[in-house]
């Protein structure tokens, strides 16, 4: 225990004394998040003015939601391969280095957090400027409490292992996306859509259930470690999306049995 207590205090020393003395790590890399959700917009808007004929006859909403949707793709690849790339590939969260886990953080980790940021600031915008085409209030609380959940731990740099372990579930985003182009473009019967939802189930079941269940024992065996606040933070935004996913999964079950009926 005064190992451990320690610990916390040699962090809270360090977060005050460096990563929170200087703020232009995080702030740069939300402001280059915004940038490069615009690009991603304005990429997937002209990509698809030329490779997609039906684009031009579809409505002003749906245009937005096409690019959108765009947008939210370039970011669920990006930050699913960051989120792997530091998770498994490096040895900030690695057993083998000294000192809590819940403390780690690096300036990748954190610019790569600033950049979500950003992203979740840009697609909040959206939706709210929108509401509710681009979604309903299920959206608004998963972004508003993803927001929240990313900001606290870029600044801090308290549970990032547990904010890279919840966003590697956006590998599910591109195959939820794929679905909805699909079914605009009218392909809502053809091979490619069926192989997407059954990668979709796969990947929600993995990612956005299993997953998460390993988080919640993993922050019951280390939430001592961390600050009040932190802990209920990590405690509480997985829950509620948990919850969320949940529902929706049971959304995409129905929904590949129902398609799965079909095509047999």
């Amino acid at each position: 225990m005064a190992t451990m207590t320690a610990y916390k205090y040699q962090a809270q020393a360090l977060m005050r004394d460096y990563l929170l003395a200087d703020l232009l790590v995080p702030y740069t890399s939300v402001l280059f998040g915004i940038v490069l959700c615009k690009v991603a917009y304005d990429f997937t808007r002209i990509l698809s003015s030329f490779y997609f004929k039906g684009y031009t006859l579809l409505t002003k909403i749906q245009r937005i939601e096409w690019n959108n949707r765009g947008m939210s793709s370039a970011h669920a690849i990006f930050i699913t391969a960051v989120s792997l790339y530091i998770v498994t590939s490096t040895d900030l969260f690695s057993d083998c280095v000294k000192g809590p886990i819940t403390f780690r953080n690096s300036i990748i980790s954190t610019s790569a957090l600033g950049v979500s940021v950003g992203y979740f600031i840009t697609d909040l915008e959206m939706i709210f400027w929108l509401y509710p085409s681009l979604g309903g209030m299920e959206y608004v609380l998963h972004h508003t409490l993803s927001l929240v959940a990313i900001a606290y731990t870029m600044l801090s740099g308290e549970g990032q292992f547990y904010t890279y372990m919840v966003l590697i579930s956006e590998t599910t985003t591109p195959e939820i996306n794929l679905r909805w182009f699909l079914d605009t473009a009218g392909l809502k019967k053809s091979s490619a859509y069926l192989v997407n939802g059954i990668l979709m189930f796969v990947a929600w079941l993995v990612a956005r259930i299993f997953l998460f269940m390993y988080v919640f024992y993993h922050i019951y065996l280390h939430y001592s470690q961390m600050h009040a606040f932190g802990y209920y933070l990590t405690f509480v935004v997985p829950s509620v999306l948990f919850v969320m996913n949940t529902m929706w999964f049971m959304k995409i079950l129905k929904g590949v049995m129902k398609t799965l009926a079909k095509w047999s």
